[in-house]
């Protein structure tokens, strides 16, 4: 009698702890999807309802969607054996993804929903979970599972339900005014919030016959406008929505609420800042600006050189020279516009001067322009074969082919620059579509060429230069330091990769292989041209060592703080100022803002006030994190400099060229309540 009742105690804690088990289908994968995995968790918790956790596991670079996709993907769902009973399934706050020029809503890496339904009590609970993922390539995966809702919960169950509940939208609170109307082929909405809006963002619930793009927002004040395209999912022409009403979901900073609106008249909304033509105008002038950038001085320099060796310059060769140049300008911008819409297609993280990230592609210039600087020092000569060089004379119009070359070569040192107006051009283009992108990269091109096409039009200009002479021989020397220069900056941008130690050694190393060669070449001569050398980079370096050693303003004293989005949130709760800087080693224009602003005494003095949070992000090397946040604010390029406060809770983006007086007045502006008046 006594074995049978241990025997009954023991048959019956193994049902238990079974049923217990059964409340958890552990986690489910499938042979053919290896990217994502799923688990559901079950409570009963009332007589008449069961609460299920669904946990979705990504890997890297894969996505699922939210329950209005967008244009493109398909939502997960249940597909159950049997039926249930008011069945609700909630949706975490979603993003916004582009692929291939197509606007998506979703989740990335880990999404939790919290699921409820109505089920009898004794009987398992069966289905299947379809979903779809998607990176490169889309697979659609069934899961099927088998549930006991009558079970034990997991011991956390309950915290795990709390957070879950957390990440859902609340709903729009009444004083959140929202207006909706629609105008051929656009939905438009503004929202009026007394707290502002900060880094916000809209989704839109699909309706039926129509598919929504990407929502353009732009902030006024207290007021979000948004401007989303709308079509037929086949790019004709979208049915009309008047009088219609529409789900939809605003985000501001890490706040989200959900709603319903009817669609009315066309809204009287301000003209988008930025028209296209406003834009071609801002690229065409952006690329101008390159020419005078630090980056494309010794290039443009070397050209001159190749213009003063001919004895005769005759118009119509001038001419196909500058001509020639243009066009190596123009097609190098083609082929970055080529790289983007791959980079976008692909999903690859896509910025002005990314290039400059790789430590491959710094190594090929640095070889490059001291290969350049070299040649110019007349340690070597390029010397073709007799035939190739007279058929280039003969059919390229005097070797047009290295004309297009240097053309080139200026647009890749151009790159790592963001001068006024590029940045707003670039970012607009990089998230704009195909066609708009490719014509603003064009106008790129063409504004940094108009130098050249100037002197292509008008030879003259190149005919007015001095005669070749003697001091022609001077002139190379001084493009070979200016060339030498580049090279030597390109070097320092190798301290990421390789270190400090090594990248000062390998200075040095180039330094002296340069001063022997000279020696080499020139014997005795060459003494002369060895010491001015020294001395030339010599003397930069003293004056920077004697600057350092008496303390002055080129010591950053500010306290940078990494750059993160929560590191803003939490500030402006505390009602302080944020001062953001993104930066990066490769970025002249990023130098000359710390040099002639940040470091200046009045800008460190007001960037270590005691409510001023200054957040740094550097992207030298690639880092996804600072990538996703300039997309996130529209910016492509760096610099990279924003400005939060109680008065400015949405944000300014100072201009790419720091100005000392506009941005210690912004600065003052962002944190005139917090000075003057009490936040409620």
């Amino acid at each position: 009698m006594s074995n049978l009742f241990k025997a009954a105690l023991l048959l019956g804690g193994l049902l238990w702890q079974s049923m217990g088990l059964a409340s958890d289908t552990g986690w489910l994968t499938s042979p053919q999807n290896d990217h994502a995995r799923v688990r559901l968790q079950a409570d009963r918790s009332t007589a008449d309802q069961t609460r299920i956790l669904l946990d979705i596991e990504l890997e890297s670079g894969w996505k699922t969607y939210w329950h209005s996709p967008g244009e493109g993907g398909i939502a997960p769902q249940i597909l159950w054996d049997e039926s249930v009973g008011d069945f609700q399934w909630r949706w975490p706050v979603p993003r916004h993804f582009e692929v291939a020029g197509l606007s998506t809503q979703g989740y990335q890496g880990d999404v939790t929903f919290p699921l409820s339904l109505n089920y009898p009590t004794g009987q398992p609970l069966k289905g299947t979970l379809r979903l779809s993922t998607c990176s490169n390539v889309c697979i659609l995966t069934d899961f099927p599972f088998t549930l006991a809702v009558d079970g034990q919960a997991p011991a956390d169950f309950d915290f795990a339900w709390a957070k879950a509940m957390s990440t859902l939208p609340q709903q729009l609170p009444a004083e959140t005014r929202v207006e909706l109307g629609y105008q051929h082929n656009q939905l438009q909405l503004r929202a009026e919030r007394a707290e502002g809006w900060q880094s916000p963002a809209l989704f839109i619930d699909a309706l039926e016959g129509a598919e929504f793009g990407k929502p353009a927002l732009e902030v006024e004040g207290n007021t979000l406008i948004a401007r989303v395209p709308v079509s037929d999912g086949w790019q004709g022409d979208a049915p009309d929505l008047s009088g219609q009403s529409v789900g939809l979901l605003l985000t501001s900073g890490e706040q989200a609420w959900q709603g319903k609106g009817t669609i009315g008249a066309p809204l009287a909304l301000p003209n988008q800042s930025h028209s296209l033509f406003w834009l071609l105008g801002a690229a065409l002038l952006g690329g101008l600006i390159l020419n005078l950038m630090p980056c494309v001085l010794p290039v443009l320099a070397l050209k001159l050189g190749t213009v003063l060796q001919h004895q005769e310059r005759e118009q119509g060769a001038v001419r196909k020279q500058f001509l020639a140049a243009s066009a190596g300008i123009i097609a190098s911008f083609w082929v970055l516009a080529a790289m983007s819409s791959l980079l976008r297609a692909t999903q690859g993280a896509v910025g002005w001067g990314i290039q400059f990230q790789s430590a491959g592609f710094i190594g090929l210039m640095v070889l490059v322009t001291l290969l350049f600087c070299a040649n110019l020092l007349g340690l070597f000569e390029i010397r073709l074969p007799s035939a190739l060089s007279t058929r280039l004379a003969t059919s390229g119009g005097n070797g047009l082919g290295g004309h297009f070359l240097q053309g080139s070569f200026a647009t890749l040192l151009a790159t790592p620059c963001s001068a006024p107006f590029l940045g707003t051009a670039v970012a607009f283009a990089l998230a704009a579509p195909l066609d708009q992108l490719w014509l603003i990269f064009t106008a790129l091109g063409i504004g940094m060429s108009l130098p050249w096409l100037l002197v292509a039009a008008l030879p003259r200009l190149a005919l007015w230069l001095p005669k070749p002479g003697r001091w022609m021989n001077h002139l190379r020397i001084l493009l070979g330091l200016m060339m030498l220069g580049s090279s030597l900056w390109l070097t320092s941008l190798l301290d990421n990769h390789l270190g400090s130690y090594a990248t000062g050694w390998l200075m040095v190393a180039m330094l002296l292989a340069l001063l022997i060669s000279i020696i080499w070449r020139y014997g005795m001569r060459g003494f002369t041209l060895a010491i001015a050398l020294a001395a030339l980079i010599g003397s930069p370096l003293l004056l920077s060592g004697a600057f350092s050693a008496q303390g002055s303003a080129s010591v950053d004293k500010v306290v940078w703080q990494p750059l993160s989005e929560r590191a803003i949130t939490d500030a402006l709760a505390q009602n302080k100022r944020v001062f953001i800087d993104v930066t990066a080693d490769w970025c002249v224009t990023c130098k000359a803002n710390k040099y002639n602003v940040l470091l200046r005494d009045e800008v460190q003095q007001a960037l270590s006030a005691p409510d001023v949070v200054a957040l740094r992000g550097d992207w030298s090397k690639p880092n996804d994190t600072i990538a996703a946040f300039l997309r996130k604010r529209g910016a492509a390029a760096v610099p990279f400099n924003q400005i939060y406060g109680p008065e400015l809770p949405q944000g300014v983006t100072l201009s790419p060229l720091l100005d000392k007086d506009d941005l210690l007045t912004t600065l003052h502006k962002a944190g005139l309540l917090q000075a003057g008046t009490t936040r409620f």
